[in-house]
């Protein structure tokens, strides 16, 4: 990370917002809480939707409130702004406040593309300031036990492969997220996540990507009225990396999958598999001295997405480095970038960034 242009004495002169306070998930809320509990003060709101700036005030009473980011940036005095926004404005929307001077933190997908990353990351420097995504999944229960037993503790040996999967057989909901050109595509959402789980265990650098995708089948019976009938995301996406080391990952999300196995993401070992399935628990399959696979199970340790917004504070003032630089949230975007374009081209492309 590069010198940021002052550090804060202490986390409550930490001056945060958000933009966007949408009714969906209550998202805005909820980020203002936990950079509220991380000790940073809850200062400034920027929304469209009057109505839910009154939701905003009543939820915050005191905090300012806009419904022009522009004003905001020229107005408040707000440090670190966080952007809970479709995924399309998260480069446009962020690289503004950084060049007004504030802090960035943008909803997960960090940005669409390599080359927004590559931007926004070159912007960041320049104005010395922080840069990062709300990647608070790095710390759920069930990928800290895993980094635990297959990173530090070898339980598994070497891992080779990788498998990682998320999807349901169903038309997809009537929203912005079904559109490819809002949402960046169907791996955008869970994706990212489940490439952020698997880059933490596998210390290699990636080589390159292959994409596969399949599509139309529920574009075409979508309703003609669907502002993205004709831009819907794939009704399955594939990404293949092969990593340096040898080992490789397979990351499908589906619309189609049909199958009745829970979401999950699988490590295979050289001395056994670590298999998490989501909200329920971890399995281990190891063989014994008499090569017969012995099965364990047990229930994932309570998850510390709080720590997120703890670094964040703690970083700010000259406490930590951080976790979540913008190189590490990077690494997952250029993966989805890679295999959007390989699945269009129908060939392996090599990665620029490992």
């Amino acid at each position: 990370m590069p010198k940021l242009k002052k550090h804060f004495k202490s986390a409550s002169d930490i001056k945060v917002g958000v933009i966007g306070y949408g009714g969906a998930f209550n998202m805005g809320r909820n980020h203002l809480k936990e950079m509220k509990r991380a000790g940073m003060r809850p200062f400034a709101v920027c929304e469209l939707d009057p109505e839910r700036l009154k939701v905003a005030s009543k939820d915050f009473p005191g905090i300012e409130t806009y419904t022009d980011l522009d004003t905001m940036l020229k107005q408040s005095d707000v440090n670190l702004l966080v952007h809970i926004t479709p995924h399309n404005l998260h480069y446009k929307l962020a690289a503004k406040c950084v060049k007004a001077g504030k802090h960035v933190v943008t909803e997960k997908p960090f940005v669409l593309t390599t080359s927004e990353a590559d931007r926004l990351i070159a912007l960041g420097q320049k104005h010395k300031v922080v840069v990062s995504t709300y990647h608070n999944r790095h710390w759920d229960g069930w990928i800290m036990r895993a980094v635990r037993e297959i990173v530090e503790k070898k339980t598994i040996g070497e891992v080779y492969k990788i498998e990682a999967h998320m999807g349901e057989y169903g038309m997809p909901r009537d929203w912005w997220r079904t559109s490819r050109s809002v949402s960046g595509g169907v791996l955008y959402d869970w994706g990212v996540h489940l490439l952020e789980y698997a880059l933490q265990v596998v210390p290699s650098e990636v080589v390159e990507v292959s994409g596969f995708a399949q599509e139309g089948h529920w574009a075409g019976k979508m309703k003609p009225t669907q502002p993205w009938k004709h831009d819907a995301n794939e009704d399955e996406a594939t990404a293949v990396v092969r990593f340096a080391n040898g080992a490789m990952l397979n990351l499908s999300v589906s619309q189609l999958r049909s199958d009745p196995k829970p979401s999950q993401i699988a490590f295979y070992g050289t001395g056994g598999a670590y298999e998490m399935a989501f909200w329920k628990g971890w399995t281990t399959r190891k063989p014994n001295r008499k090569g017969e696979l012995v099965e364990k199970t047990g229930k994932h340790p309570g998850d510390k997405g709080h720590l997120y917004y703890q670094n964040v504070a703690d970083h700010l003032t000259g406490q930590a480095e951080l976790v979540i630089t913008p190189q590490w949230a990077r690494r997952p975007i250029h993966i989805l970038d890679l295999a959007g374009k390989s699945a269009k081209q129908g060939r392996a492309l090599r990665a620029k960034y490992g």
